[in-house]
């Protein structure tokens, strides 16, 4: 699959302490398993100036205390703390000058954040979507793209998952619903 990298933009999802590191509160080692991947994925952009944007989930302690309903910490327990090392994005995934970092308080990244606009204003049109967790965060990312015209590529080998069938239900998902599955060998910023 051949990217204008001028139109592009790699989108790294949650790759945070959290949920990568084995002393994060909800680390998955599926999670850790797609640094290396994602790090090459995000090398190979940066070479061919494609933009890349990390998304942080961060959470104030009292964001739920007058929920009616969702409640991120009921589900999951008190995670990625604002100002926290959970909330610090993985030193194996170093964030560079000219990335752009979206604080994300929910599983969409476009969610009361000011990413589509961000986008819009530069012309990116194509999401190439890695990071973590498949069945959550990045596939309400990649769904809410694929509603707001943008193109989703979910990258299967990039992508991290708490279960196996979590990670082939969401791709299997995504490409039937909202967007595209590729491999990040499949992929070529030119």
């Amino acid at each position: 699959m051949h990217l204008e990298p001028d139109r592009t933009a790699v989108v790294v999802v949650d790759m945070q302490n959290g949920f990568c590191h084995p002393e994060g509160s909800l680390y998955a080692p599926g999670s850790e398993a797609v640094i290396e991947p994602i790090a090459e994925l995000v090398e190979r952009a940066r070479e061919a100036g494609v933009q890349v944007i990390f998304t942080r989930d961060v959470h104030p302690p009292e964001q739920f205390d007058d929920a009616h309903y969702y409640d991120e910490f009921e589900q999951w327990g008190e995670h990625v703390l604002e100002d926290s090392w959970e909330a610090e994005i993985v030193d194996k995934l170093p964030v560079m000058e000219d990335d752009h970092i979206i604080e994300k308080h929910t599983y969409d990244a476009f969610y009361k954040t000011e990413l589509e606009g961000w986008l819009n204003a530069r012309g990116i049109h194509d999401l190439v979507i890695c990071g973590t967790l498949a069945n959550v965060c990045v596939l309400h990312t990649g769904g809410s793209a694929g509603v707001r015209d943008f193109r989703p590529i979910l990258v299967e080998d990039c992508i991290g998952a708490l279960e196996d069938e979590h990670h082939e239900y969401a791709l299997e998902h995504a490409d039937w619903l909202f967007g595209e599955v590729e491999s990040s060998a499949d992929l070529e910023f030119a």
